[in-house]
């Protein structure tokens, strides 16, 4: 429960398997069948062309947030993604990426079928802004344009740099104040499965 700010700087860098980039993790929920996770978000450097790795029975989400473009082929169908435009795909789909316009960066949440469900958002912020939280739910909210800042509810305002992320589980809400674009995040677990978390 309540509300955590997450640093972009601080995030835990990961190698790709494949070695075309690196990826920092944002936030996650450990999944109790040894398996990995039941979500994840997190920020991927994407430095050269190349394939995907798999992730059978998970939904995808990614959303440019650096580079002037993106070309995902997921099964045989190219698919071009827009900055800020999130792309909804299946992990286990076969994935090539070009990268017509040079190094890109991205953000993805990952969900496992059965275990959450999750949705990505870009949404304008002009002055404030107020988002709820449902019960049970998460809400991850990154900056990724403008200038904008954490509202505390005590009359302070915390910066938040491009990327940073604003946590906050269960129900409450969240008001950023300032003008700019962020990627709001929403994970549910599914109908009868409780998310561990150590």
């Amino acid at each position: 429960m309540g509300t955590a700010v997450l640093r972009e700087r601080a995030y835990r860098r990961v190698p790709w398997k494949n070695g075309g980039g690196t990826t920092r993790e944002v936030a996650a929920g450990p999944s109790a069948g040894g398996d990995g996770f039941d979500w994840r978000v997190s920020v991927a450097d994407v430095a050269a062309e190349g394939p995907f790795s798999a992730f059978p029975g998970v939904d995808r989400v990614i959303t440019l947030v650096e580079g002037e473009g993106m070309v995902l082929t997921v099964d045989g169908a190219e698919h071009r993604l827009a900055p800020l435009a999130p792309y909804a795909f299946p992990g286990e789909a076969a994935t090539d990426c070009r990268l017509p316009g040079g190094a890109a960066r991205d953000l993805n949440l990952m969900t496992r079928r059965g275990r959450a469900a999750g949705s990505v958002r870009v949404t304008d912020v002009a002055g404030a802004l107020d988002l709820e939280c449902a019960a049970g739910a998460v809400l991850l909210v990154l900056p990724v344009a403008g200038s904008l800042s954490l509202d505390d509810g005590g009359g302070r305002a915390e910066p938040l740099a491009r990327l940073d992320c604003v946590r906050h589980d269960g129900a409450g809400s969240v008001r950023l104040r300032g003008h700019g674009g962020v990627a709001e995040i929403r994970v549910t677990p599914a109908p009868g499965h409780r998310e561990h978390r150590h």
